[in-house]
């Protein structure tokens, strides 16, 4: 009998939560064989990530995934085998009893946000609450062995390296977003929060040596480059030059071409969760926009990944790579950095290449979530 799952997910950072969640159900039917329901709270936000969902559909069928719409008055439900709550979201108090009642109680996780801080290691897989006879434990990816590790699907890394080694298949998909690349430009991908620092690092590009094209999804940070480019409104398509940078607009695109697009650049510059650990396994140098917590918590994150991430570079490439990571998370100024940045291009390009195979080289997340219920029973 397959095993089945229960994943609940409330939508707080429009992409980060289910993007995360919809690639783990996925992956849990496509190569282990569950049986997986995803309860989602937001099935708009859900379309922008695949496009086939229908938003007004009480339950529906996606890619082999029971996608179930979590709104309204909870209609009473039979728990599942394994029940995750995503990112400490709180369940329904009928499912909660319906969990208790069964003979055999669920194992209940907490899939935790992605930290690389000590503390994870030793807090991973322990015991949380309980609710009557059903006990909750903790669940965290992380970076170290001891963690949960990263959603990684089987063949990821063959499928990225056959992409980029194929000149011809990325410009076909690049074409198909519209994009002919400028000569010989430095390809960049920016999908971030809103940063006050944009403005001195599009002055830096334009003013730089090096041509280069930048391809903004759509999303919160093209208001910022509205701003900078003193414009109204750009559409996706749409394609402005000012010196040596070239800026062009992308429709949202599904998680897959996501994915290509981060293939097809020299260097991306990701946001959140989800895109966070796609870009690693783009294996191009990158840069991470934290989401912000409140009393500025989130830094800690930061500074616990910037340990792990740089612990391999040069003296002098660590502290520029840290250096242009740390300005972009305050907002700071971004163009000095980025030059310091540069000088060290071709080490940081083959630092993001052993820190993927590195990573790589543990169980992936879905892996490692099916292990920890076969070591439960």
């Amino acid at each position: 009998m397959r095993v089945t799952w229960d994943i609940f997910c409330t939508v707080v950072d429009n992409f980060g939560d289910i993007g995360v969640t919809w690639r783990l159900a996925r992956q849990l039917v496509a190569e282990h064989q569950c049986a997986v329901r995803l309860w989602v709270d937001d099935l708009r936000a859900f379309e922008r990530l695949c496009p086939a969902i229908q938003v007004d559909a009480a339950r529906q069928w996606q890619q082999g995934v029971e996608v179930c719409r979590w709104q309204g008055e909870w209609q009473p439900t039979a728990s599942a085998d394994v029940v995750i709550a995503a990112f400490a979201c709180q369940l329904p108090d009928a499912y909660l009893e319906a969990m208790a009642a069964r003979e055999q109680a669920p194992l209940w996780l907490n899939l935790d946000y992605l930290s690389a801080e000590d503390w994870v290691v030793g807090c991973h897989g322990l015991p949380s609450l309980k609710h009557k006879n059903v006990q909750k434990y903790f669940f965290f990816p992380g970076f170290q062995a001891g963690t949960g590790g990263l959603l990684r699907e089987g063949g990821l890394l063959l499928q990225r390296e056959a992409f980029q080694a194929d000149a011809a298949a990325r410009s076909v998909f690049l074409a198909s977003l519209g994009v002919v690349p400028a000569p010989d430009a430095r390809l960049v991908s920016l999908f971030a929060y809103e940063n006050t620092g944009l403005a001195s690092w599009l002055d830096a590009m334009a003013t730089g040596g090096t041509p280069t094209h930048l391809l903004v999804p759509e999303g919160r940070v093209l208001a910022d480059v509205l701003r900078w480019l003193d414009l109204e409104q750009m559409t996706p398509g749409m394609v402005q030059v000012r010196g040596a940078l070239t800026l062009q607009v992308l429709p949202f695109v599904p998680q897959d071409d996501y994915d290509r697009l981060l293939w097809s650049c020299d260097f991306n510059a990701v946001r959140g969760e989800d895109s966070f650990v796609r870009a690693q396994w783009a294996a191009r140098p990158m840069l991470w926009h934290i989401y912000r917590q409140e009393d500025d918590i989130h830094l800690d994150k930061l500074e616990a990944f910037l340990h792990l991430y740089t612990a391999g570079l040069s003296p002098d490439a660590r502290l520029a790579l840290q250096g242009l990571w740390r300005a972009w998370n305050v907002g700071g100024e971004m163009a000095g950095h980025w030059r310091e940045a540069e000088r060290h291009w071709q080490e940081w390009f083959e630092h993001a290449e052993r820190w993927c195979l590195e990573q790589a080289s543990r169980p992936d997340l879905a892996a490692a979530l099916v292990q920890f219920y076969r070591n439960w029973l």
